[in-house]
């Protein structure tokens, strides 16, 4: 995959947790606008893929890029050395992530949730800001929910403006984890179906944790298995779910699969 066609690149990255190494030297690449899902048992290595990508933590070995840009490291003259939290911050700007719990901002109403990171962040006058979050809101199918706060919201209603808070940042990259966990089946659905018509209409690339198989295989143009902290399958989605290779793969989709 050329370099200028690579959105994420990770390569030969190790995490080690104390003795417990949850990736080995992962090699994984994503290009602009696609919509890949991590999926694999608990303990695989999936979310921590999102963590390292929003700086949570960092790596042990190898490298993280984003875009054009090291995520991981920056360039100090002629060698690669690890990012300071400034390199981090302007390379993050980049990523948008949606977290199972929503992690709204309590004491401030809808509108201000979607703006005061445009404003402060991204330097957004006020006006640009507001017209953007109300785009966004009639995206989720939340407009009435303008001057709400937080708490007068159900939890999928609340998960809805977290996805346009996130969006509202103009992601390159938006990173979804187990988006719909913390939700009743009714309210999941809403949620997923805000999803994939933001999969369908926007350019973002999309990297995505999920045990909702359907909805993987409604949005995904690639599906990667995951054990031991290893990609074991990579394949379209309908490969994946109607002929998968690994018997690994077979076992853990036999697991979870939506009947």
């Amino acid at each position: 995959m050329p370099a200028d066609d690579v959105m994420i690149r990770f390569d030969k990255v190790v995490k080690r947790f104390g003795d417990n190494v949850v990736l080995r030297e992962l090699d994984f690449q994503a290009r602009p606008g696609e919509h890949v899902t991590l999926i694999g048992p608990s303990g695989s290595g999936k979310t921590t893929i999102l963590r390292l990508l929003m700086g949570l933590e960092r790596v042990n070995g190898g490298t993280i890029q984003v875009g054009d840009e090291y995520l991981s490291h920056m360039r100090r003259g002629d060698k690669l050395v690890p990012a300071d939290e400034r390199h981090l911050r302007k390379v993050r700007r980049r990523i948008g992530m949606v977290f199972q719990q929503f992690n709204l901002f309590p004491n401030m109403n809808v509108l201000r949730n979607l703006t005061e990171a445009p404003i402060s962040v991204l330097g957004q006058p006020r006006e640009q800001a507001e017209a953007r979050a109300k785009e966004l809101l009639d995206m989720v199918g939340l407009a009435e929910k303008l001057t709400a706060n937080p708490a007068e919201l159900s939890g999928g209603q609340q998960q809805r403006v977290a996805i346009a808070r996130a969006l509202a940042m103009q992601p390159d990259v938006l990173l979804l984890d187990e988006v719909t966990s913390a939700l009743d089946p009714e309210l999941a659905a809403g949620v997923l179906d805000v999803l994939r018509d933001i999969a369908r209409s926007t350019d973002v690339t999309l990297l995505c944790v999920t045990h909702a198989m359907k909805f993987a295989r409604d949005i995904s143009d690639r599906v990667l298995m995951f054990d031991g902290g290893k990609i074991i399958e990579d394949a379209p989605p309908a490969e994946i779910f109607d002929s998968p290779r690994e018997a690994r793969t077979r076992d853990f989709l036999q697991s979870v699969i939506e009947t």
